[in-house]
């Protein structure tokens, strides 16, 4: 739906332009091209920001499942660490080793190090 509203927005726009504007040829060129190229970074930034929520989320399920994951160079699980949903954060449980590290799920592989999946 966001995107057939910014259709219409752009339309509107060049609509504008066009009919109620003294601008030149070129300058209208170069003023269409400057907001293709901004909304085409907006959509890769935006593809880019999906796939990384995705990755993050399919992490948390692993961990749910009780799946050993490997981030940088530690191994998470539900034994040694905690999972701060607000942040997407694991954290060193009291009386283990890794108490008080604290481990972003965003820097974690999505392959666990389980040999049961």
């Amino acid at each position: 739906m966001g995107y057939i509203v910014a259709l219409i927005v752009v339309g509107i726009l060049f609509a504008l332009m066009h009919y109620f504007t003294e601008l030149t040829k070129q300058q209208k060129t170069v003023i269409s091209l400057v907001l293709v190229v901004f909304i085409a970074f907006a959509y890769i930034y935006n593809y880019y920001k999906q796939q990384e929520q995705e990755k993050m989320l399919n992490i948390v399920v692993l961990y749910k499942q009780g799946k050993t994951i490997k981030c940088g160079k530690y191994d998470v699980n539900q034994t040694n660490f905690s999972l701060s949903t607000g942040t997407y954060t694991f954290i060193g449980k009291e009386n283990t080793p890794f108490y008080a590290i604290m481990i972003s799920a965003y820097e974690c592989d999505v392959k666990s190090t389980d040999t049961s999946l």
